[in-house]
């Protein structure tokens, strides 16, 4: 039984390959972005468009996967928490192996990383979301030398750069101030 929905968008047929290895055939398409494409502070916004540009090509075991999705980020800087409006290319390269075919025991512990086709569909989905969460950056920037926010009272450092607080005394010295000549008496 078929667990995939051929009209899925992430969903690709490749029986025109015909399992015959050596044969390809290019596929440019736009998608709606699945849900949770991204990590917390950066992602790809739920339904907007990844254009997709895939080259499907037939080996012996299977069929190759390679191309690219681009798409919108949309986020906040880790540092001053602006927005972050930026695009997105991501590689894609997986191999989706044939489900007929039979794999000795040595490949048991593959199975759960491999990819098949079901039915000669594949799903991009799961290829789809590795790709572009490996892409994305660690710590998301407004820009590569963003200053963040004030630690004391949060103002936007890189709007005001010679921002400044007068230097805390600290509460065991107070006392010390009343000694000093220029300072009133209380």
């Amino acid at each position: 039984m078929n667990s995939l929905d051929p009209r899925a968008p992430l969903v690709l047929d490749t029986r025109e390959l015909g399992r015959r290895p050596g044969s390809q055939r290019q596929v440019v398409v736009t998608v709606p972005a699945p849900s949770e494409l991204g990590i917390e502070v950066l992602r790809v916004a739920e339904g907007s468009p990844v254009e997709l540009d895939l080259r499907l090509e037939a080996v012996m075991e299977g069929v190759l996967v390679t191309g690219t999705a681009q798409a919108a980020l949309v986020g906040e800087c880790v540092r001053c928490l602006e927005p972050i409006d930026e695009d997105i290319v991501a590689d894609l390269q997986e191999l989706y192996v044939y489900d007929d075919i039979r794999h000795d025991a040595s490949d048991e512990d593959l199975d759960d990383e491999t990819r098949k086709l079901e039915d000669d569909l594949l799903d991009l989905e799961p290829l789809l979301r590795d790709a572009v969460v490996l892409a994305l950056p660690f710590q998301p920037l407004c820009q590569d030398d963003c200053p963040g926010l004030c630690i004391e009272c949060g103002a936007r450092l890189a709007e005001d750069p010679d921002h400044s607080h007068e230097a805390a005394i600290d509460p065991r010295w107070v006392g010390l101030q009343a000694l000093q000549p220029d300072h009133p008496k209380d």
